[in-house]
């Protein structure tokens, strides 16, 4: 186990090494000086130079970039151009709200999707099959930017039963926290149920036509057991791929739900980088959320060994 596990580790290191040179291009590629935007658009010009001297601007990009990753290895993603404070600094302010935001998110779509999941496998062309699938379909083709501006205007204006937006930490008031983290987490986690459970359904049909399922019915195992025990573990493995690239996903910051809810996470960080034109922190942002996909495909990787030994064991022998 320990030798697969650095296989796969050994396999990400050349991944992270092109997302940090994809992510210093295409940064360094956007249109507009950062040095004018930090010092402000009535400085003069030799001021300017002086600033694009000190930021390093005046080096070539190759330049520029090793000199990025030397200080990237040392944890310095550099200073924001806004407020002068360190990149990584902020990065870890922001960090535990999106954590939250994503396993809630994620457990939400997990209550959802594996139990209908596995009842419109088993009870196949049912009315359950049925409503779950059209459901999920559902779940796939609305917006989320209109579910939650929906659900803000049943729940907190008509009701007034949730806060509308806003975030505060849950050791604080952990009740506050969980009444502003429904609507922003029911929000994502129903676009990843309805993914997650379309997926498991496909994956469930798929084993329960298998000879080792038949097998256990041989055996006289109910077909309760059949299913959760046996057909469950084996449909998981493609449903896992679909988690950990979602998972990745909302750990990189769920952009328009963030807004939306006024989360103050990665993705709303993002933005306002992105409109202040920001670059040390847009940079940072990108190359922590394509991190954060790497990491997550890597685990998934250690997750599919454990699922199923097989896959382990091929990769030791080759």
């Amino acid at each position: 186990m320990t030798r697969y596990i650095a296989r796969r580790f050994m396999l990400t290191v050349p991944v992270l090494l092109l997302v940090t040179v994809i992510v210093f291009s295409l940064i360094n590629l956007i249109p507009g000086d950062p040095a004018l935007v930090f010092i402000g658009g009535e400085a003069g010009k030799e001021a300017v130079e002086a600033l694009r001297k000190q930021m390093g601007l005046d080096r070539p990009m190759f330049v520029r970039y090793v000199l990025w990753l030397n200080r990237l290895a040392r944890g310095d993603l550099g200073k924001s151009v806004r407020d002068g404070r360190p990149v990584m600094d902020v990065l870890l302010l922001k960090l535990p709200v999106t954590v939250e935001l994503a396993l809630v998110a994620l457990t939400v779509a997990w209550s959802i999707a594996v139990p209908a999941g596995v009842l419109a496998a088993w009870k196949r062309q049912s009315m359950i099959d049925y409503a779950a699938t059209t459901v999920a379909l559902a779940g796939i083709s609305i917006p989320n930017f209109w579910l939650g501006i929906m659900l803000i205007y049943f729940f907190a204006v008509n009701l007034r039963l949730l806060p509308p937006s806003g975030y505060i930490e849950p050791w604080l008031d952990p009740v506050r926290n969980i009444k502003l983290m429904i609507m922003p987490a029911t929000v994502l986690g129903t676009a990843l149920a309805a993914l997650v459970m379309r997926q498991l359904r496909s994956s469930m049909l798929e084993v329960l036509g298998t000879e080792f399922i038949r097998t256990a019915h041989a055996k006289g195992l109910s077909e309760r057991l059949v299913v959760v025990k046996h057909a469950l573990k084996n449909a998981l493995i493609p449903v896992a791929t679909v988690m950990g690239l979602q998972l990745g996903g909302l750990l990189g910051g769920a952009v328009i739900t963030e807004q939306i809810f006024a989360v103050p996470g990665i993705g709303r960080l993002a933005v306002e980088s992105i409109f202040t034109r920001d670059y040390p922190m847009v940079q940072g942002v990108v190359l922590f959320s394509a991190v954060a996909i790497v990491f997550v495909n890597f685990t998934v990787d250690i997750l599919y060994s454990l699922l199923d030994p097989r896959i382990r064991l091929v990769e030791e022998k080759a």
